[in-house]
């Protein structure tokens, strides 16, 4: 709370080392120092996101008051802006305090000794299996870990969350792709019929083509490109409907969007290909009609 403004966030109790482990630094004023840890300093550090929306442009933020839960503290810094996560999360969005403060003064008795997620960053990759060990047989010892008795916690490195993320993102891909083959494939059956309709329709006409001299190339190469004509407009619009829905999802989500030229370029291709393909069968039908049938049909 800032005066008359509210603004629901995530208040982060932690303490003077977060800015080095996250490797994120301050911008205006200052983090809170051990000092302030040891003390339980009333003072706290605002994301970019909270402090927009408790402060007014041009607003001094830095030695302002704000309140959580009816506790007073001093805005003493805002950290960098980190933008959103590969999650879609405001990475912004949150306050920071010392975690004595928040365990004394503002979180209540309900969370006294409880810690949530603990960090710890090593100078070089090559250390971390070791630390790893070290704090699992740490956390062990703490939490009077029987040998026989699986653990009661977690930990995670970068390797892990990026072959998690990475995994969420090969299973998307597949899912995303299915969708897509099965667009394409509807498509293309629908590209089909229109196509064998419109061979029926103009049975006369293919049939007097002929009888003057068209080749059955010829017949079968206007089929194709009627088809190909038909799947690069549909291209067309949904390389725009894909461009404007992203563009739209920028807008009201805020989630940042990557327009690759490669992947318009391939989009539209396929797209091509599609028609080609599908296409093939109704044009090979018209291809190989007999003149003197063609002309006859009613």
């Amino acid at each position: 709370i800032r005066e008359n403004k509210n603004w629901s966030t995530i208040v982060l109790g932690t303490t003077p080392e977060f800015t080095d482990i996250r490797s994120w630094p301050v911008t205006q004023g200052n983090f809170f120092t051990q000092s302030d840890m040891d003390s339980a300093a009333k003072v706290v550090v605002l994301g970019k996101t909270a402090a927009q929306n408790l402060f007014e442009p041009g607003e001094e933020v830095v030695g302002a008051e704000v309140r959580i839960r009816n506790t007073p503290l001093r805005v003493i810094g805002i950290l960098a802006p980190k933008g959103q996560s590969i999650t879609g999360q405001d990475q912004d969005d949150f306050v920071v305090l010392p975690f004595t403060t928040a365990e004394r003064k503002v979180m209540g008795t309900k969370f006294l000794g409880t810690v949530g997620i603990i960090l710890v960053a090593t100078q070089t990759r090559y250390e971390i299996p070791a630390v790893v060990a070290d704090i699992k047989e740490l956390l062990r010892a703490r939490h009077h870990l029987p040998s026989q008795e699986e653990d009661d916690f977690t930990i995670r490195t970068m390797e892990d969350i990026a072959k998690t993320i990475a995994g969420t993102s090969r299973t998307m891909m597949v899912m995303l792709m299915s969708i897509a083959s099965i667009s394409l494939i509807v498509g293309g059956i629908g590209i089909m019929n229109i196509l064998l309709v419109s061979v029926t329709e103009r049975t006369k006409e293919i049939g007097l083509r002929m009888a003057v001299g068209a080749k059955r190339r010829h017949i079968l190469l206007q089929f194709l490109i009627e088809a190909i004509i038909m799947t690069a407009i549909g291209g067309v619009v949904g390389v725009a409907a894909g461009i404007g829905g992203a563009k739209l999802l920028t807008t009201l989500v805020g989630w940042p969007t990557i327009i690759s030229p490669e992947a318009i370029v391939i989009a539209f291709l396929f797209s091509l290909v599609v028609g080609v393909f599908f296409g093939l069968y109704p044009a090979n039908k018209a291809s190989k009609m007999k003149p003197i049938e063609a002309l006859h049909y009613e």
